[in-house]
């Protein structure tokens, strides 16, 4: 069922967002696992595009928050405000009571107001004025942001980049693609044409179809000796959490199911390990993501594949 959602959703994306389907697919894979996206790259890539064409795409509530330096918790969580017609307090919902949310050029916010996002990424709910509110379900995140070095950007702290199941470029499309963009062959205004091909039940049912997805001792191993070869590497100050690893063996299982099979290989954990990985661990000194790259490559390098999924 995973397999077949999988293939719509990108066949329809992909009527916007040309070349793109690799992408694509792990989005949906992040989807499917229950956590959230995060996309970072420099303006101009198609970002927003892309989630917007995922919001047509599923049938269920979107909104959209635009980031921007004034913007106060407030105004994401929701706020009670004095009727004074009705002369009692009302609450006002904020944009996170919806199935899929996006937060819209992120680091352009503070802190102060990033951090708002915390609790109901990671528990599917929000307080306001010491009331505690469940969110819709599903609820997912797809955060859009520039790189740090663009002017008038703010770094999302540690503790929220983790809770991002992964971290995402899509990167210039290919030569042709471009022209096909420049000449109009990708319209303008594409993803308003798209129609929804799922509901939030498929989504909800997927989610499910993940969590009995079957990791072996084996699998569970691997992931546990890539976590601690982060901890141990010399270019590293913190490694991989339990938590980080956790959402690595989520997101091996959801490729696992949208490539047929009902049983995590370390073949998906090797795919998924770039996606899940660099964002959660805190390197030495500054690093580019080219170093970032190499670090990954000689941790995973470093520990054993093994040989059988059991």
């Amino acid at each position: 069922m995973i397999k077949e959602l999988t293939e719509k959703l990108i066949n329809n994306i992909s009527r916007a967002v040309r070349g793109k389907n690799g992408q694509i697919k792990l989005v949906c894979a992040a989807m499917f696992a229950g956590g959230h996206v995060l996309l970072e790259d420099v303006p101009g890539t198609g970002k927003t595009l892309l989630a917007r064409s995922l919001a047509k795409s599923v049938d269920g509530d979107f909104r959209r928050i635009q980031f921007t330096p004034d913007l106060l918790p407030s105004d994401i969580t929701g706020i009670n405000f004095y009727n004074t017609k009705e002369q009692e307090f009302v609450l006002r919902r904020g944009p996170v009571f919806t199935n899929i949310l996006l937060a819209d050029e992120v680091n352009r916010a503070t802190p102060r107001t990033q951090s708002a996002l915390l609790e109901c990424m990671e528990e599917r709910q929000t307080t306001i004025d010491g009331e505690t509110l469940k969110l819709e379900t599903p609820f997912f995140v797809i955060a859009t942001q520039n790189p740090t070095e663009i002017q008038g950007t703010y770094p999302l702290p540690e503790a929220q980049l983790d809770r991002f199941m992964i971290r995402l470029a899509l990167g210039y499309p290919d030569r042709d693609e471009e022209i096909k963009v420049i000449g109009g062959a990708a319209s303008f205004g594409a993803e308003e044409k798209l129609t929804a091909v799922c509901t939030g039940a498929d989504i909800l049912t997927a989610q499910n179809d993940v969590n009995d997805c079957k990791a072996g001792e084996a699998v569970c191993g691997y992931i546990a000796d890539i976590a601690t070869a982060t901890r141990r590497h010399a270019g590293v100050r913190l490694g991989l959490s339990t938590r980080g690893a956790a959402a690595l063996k989520r997101m091996s299982c959801a490729l696992a199911m949208i490539d047929g099979r009902d049983y995590a290989m370390p073949q998906d954990v090797l795919e998924s390990a770039p996606y899940v990985i660099p964002h959660r661990l805190i390197y030495k000194g500054y690093s580019q993501d080219s170093v970032k790259t190499d670090v990954l490559k000689q941790i995973l390098e470093s520990v054993p594949v093994p040989t059988e999924n059991a």
